[in-house]
């Protein structure tokens, strides 16, 4: 029989369309798989207990005749960023433990409209803090490839349950990477599209000119699939773009089967330096070029002098923007609350922040605050914000000469568990290639393309599109899949060592 964890979601919603198989067969299958395997990975903090409800309701919906939407029936796991009604929403903190949410996020709701059924929610870094997925306050996710590294951050358990056969598909958020650095660690898809294309209404606010939520998959197919679902505008959500989006699933079908890579001008950024970039992460990220290159595309050089700044802008914006959204978090309004008899509000305040937040996210606060503070605002924070108008301004010049920019999606494979936890500065040097698309807007997609010869871990190679041309990163990072898997001979997680393989 066959393996329902090893189909892909538009593969499983074809034999669900079909009849071949029931949502109740899918669910049950990766639920099974959840128990068998999540407490090596921990990629789940909480497994729904009405999954199988929402399964069987879909089925018997299926069987009355009732037009339901593509991906109806399909297992969807939900990073715990994302409030949901029936789940607790934790954020990974103790600040909000057992927090039950009296609305669903716009994604979530668009996900049970259109016949997803919901397996859990995903572990993460607090707040969406991290790189690593180890500064959860529930402990580490474990990625998959090698249960002793990391499976990136801040979004860790999502692409680590994708990675794990535990879930097809699964929602992100994407800061600063967090969802396309996990997706690069585990040999999976992660999409993070145009600011404001995806509703942030119920994402737990990090930093709010910087969060986007977006898919994570094993194929392009399947992010642009779950892209359709959650896309558009939001009345709910101010900073909601009122595009009229065209359908993505359409545009990766396009590229697997079309000639779109042929012509194709591929920016590679010459201030991008291969000193601390992995050896094995250099030489993968060529080898995709060359395969692009043996297709007909056209790898130009092009100069963006301001991206080496982006990792210093970024820890002064987001800090600055968390500083004030963490505020809420008071004891008063949301969260736990710790009592000090006989002390004042401020008393209570201050010692549930202290109880309830972890390091990194005081760390984080503090240089918020710092950086917004009266005599430090222009020198810091006003600063910041110049910088990432010049980097806006890179990618406008860069998109006048290519139409899409490659470079490696984090500088370094998966490290061990524990192994930069005490350096910060290493830490945020894992997104110096993904900041630069949160800073300006832009859409930015990582996909596999390759295992790094001196560990045998995976590895991504990102592309940046301008903004609102979601599309075209669909169109390109299916055909680039399609030729590398073609290379390959079968996608890159059949080597997965979880899955048997042979690295």
């Amino acid at each position: 029989m066959t393996d329902l964890t090893r189909l892909t979601a538009a593969d499983l919603a074809a034999s669900l369309a079909s009849g071949e198989i029931s949502s109740v067969e899918a669910t049950q299958a990766h639920l099974d798989r959840i128990a068998a395997v999540d407490g090596d990975v921990h990629a789940f903090l909480h497994v729904s207990d009405h999954a199988l409800d929402v399964a069987a309701d879909i089925d018997r919906r299926r069987a009355a005749g009732e037009h339901l939407g593509a991906l109806a029936g399909v297992p969807l796991a939900i990073k715990d960023v994302l409030v949901t009604t029936d789940m607790p929403s934790t954020s990974g903190s103790k600040i909000l433990e057992g927090f039950m949410s009296p609305y669903d996020a716009t994604v979530v709701a668009r996900s049970r409209a259109a016949g997803l059924v919901p397996l859990g929610k995903t572990n993460m870094d607090e707040f969406a803090m991290g790189s690593s997925t180890e500064h959860s306050a529930y402990g580490p996710t474990h990625n998959p490839w090698d249960l002793d590294r990391i499976p990136g951050g801040s979004g860790g358990g999502s692409a680590a349950a994708v990675a794990a056969f535990e879930t097809p598909i699964a929602l992100g958020s994407d800061t600063g990477g967090s969802i396309r650095q996990p997706a690069h660690v585990t040999g999976t898809v992660g999409m993070k599209p145009t600011y404001g294309g995806v509703s942030r209404y119920g994402a737990i606010a990090l930093a709010s000119s910087l969060d986007q939520v977006g898919p994570v998959s094993r194929t392009v197919l399947d992010s642009a699939l779950l892209h359709d679902v959650i896309g558009g505008h939001d009345p709910h959500d101010a900073t909601s773009l009122t595009d009229q989006w065209p359908s993505f699933a359409d545009a990766a079908r396009e590229g697997a089967r079309g000639d779109v890579l042929k012509g194709l001008r591929v920016g590679v950024i010459t201030e991008l330096p291969d000193s601390g970039f992995q050896a094995g992460v250099s030489a993968s990220f060529r080898e995709a070029l060359d395969a692009m290159a043996a297709q007909g595309a056209e790898i130009v050089e092009i100069s963006a002098p301001h991206f080496e700044y982006g990792v210093a802008a970024y820890y002064l914006i987001l800090p600055a923007e968390a500083s004030s959204n963490l505020a809420k978090f008071d004891s008063v309004r949301f969260g736990m609350r710790v009592n000090v008899p006989g002390g004042t509000v401020e008393d209570v305040m201050a010692a549930t922040r202290d109880a309830g937040f972890g390091p990194e996210v005081k760390r984080r606060v503090i240089l918020g605050t710092y950086a917004l503070s009266a005599g430090y605002y222009d020198a810091y924070y006003g600063s910041a914000q110049k910088v990432r108008t010049l980097i806006q301004q890179d990618f406008e010049n860069a998109f006048s000469q290519v139409d899409i920019i490659a470079t490696p999606s984090a500088p370094t494979t998966a490290f061990r568990l524990g192994e930069k936890i005490d350096d910060p500065l290493q830490m945020y040097l894992n997104d110096v290639t993904t900041i630069p698309a949160n800073l300006a807007g832009v859409p930015g997609i990582s996909i596999p393309s390759g295992l790094a010869a001196e560990d045998g871990l995976p590895v991504g190679i990102q592309f940046l599109a301008p903004l609102r041309e979601d599309a075209r990163l669909y169109r390109v990072g299916a055909a680039v899949e399609a030729v590398l898997v073609d290379r390959w001979g079968a996608p890159l997680l059949e080597r997965a060592p979880m899955l048997g393989g042979n690295r």
